[in-house]
């Protein structure tokens, strides 16, 4: 087993990340990063990248209970952010989808949060950067490797 010393040090500061991260998004004088709370962003950003989604992928590629992706799908729909269409692959059901609005709005928070990354990471070199960048998605694949495992 890992160093528990080393292992307190990670829960610690993975816990203040989360923390920090909730806190810059609210307190930033920036209106597009408060734009979107953290489930719209999240189901926006996935969205993007992968296409068009059910409400059953979506919750098992974030994790979350299909009835929570449901109600973050329908508060989208409200603002016109996403719409629901017809699943091409089977006409019973439907996909989500961003809407044009949806995707002006999640590119807005996404470049204003690099910008604020940009600004706190000032003071760091580029490799530093690079290797922040390789450790956060290195970690985040363990995690979610991590959970595919313990749903299984």
């Amino acid at each position: 087993m890992a160093d528990d010393e080393v292992l307190g040090t990670i829960e610690t500061q993975v816990a203040m990340l989360m923390r920090l991260g909730e806190a810059t998004r609210r307190s930033t004088g920036l209106h597009p990063h408060r734009a979107l709370d953290r489930a719209a962003y999240v189901i926006l950003r996935h969205l993007q990248s992968s296409g068009p989604q059910n409400v059953t992928a979506l919750a098992d590629r974030l994790n979350l209970d299909g009835s929570t992706v449901t109600r973050q799908v329908t508060a989208l729909e409200k603002n016109g952010l996403a719409v629901r269409r017809p699943d091409p692959h089977d006409g019973r059901g439907t996909v989500i989808e961003p809407t044009v609005a949806g995707l002006r709005q999640v590119n807005d928070v996404a470049k204003a949060r690099r910008a604020l990354y940009d600004r706190i990471l000032a003071d760091w070199s580029e490799p530093d950067r690079r290797q922040l960048a390789v450790t956060l998605e290195r970690f985040n694949e363990s995690v979610e490797t991590y959970m595919g495992a313990a749903d299984r």
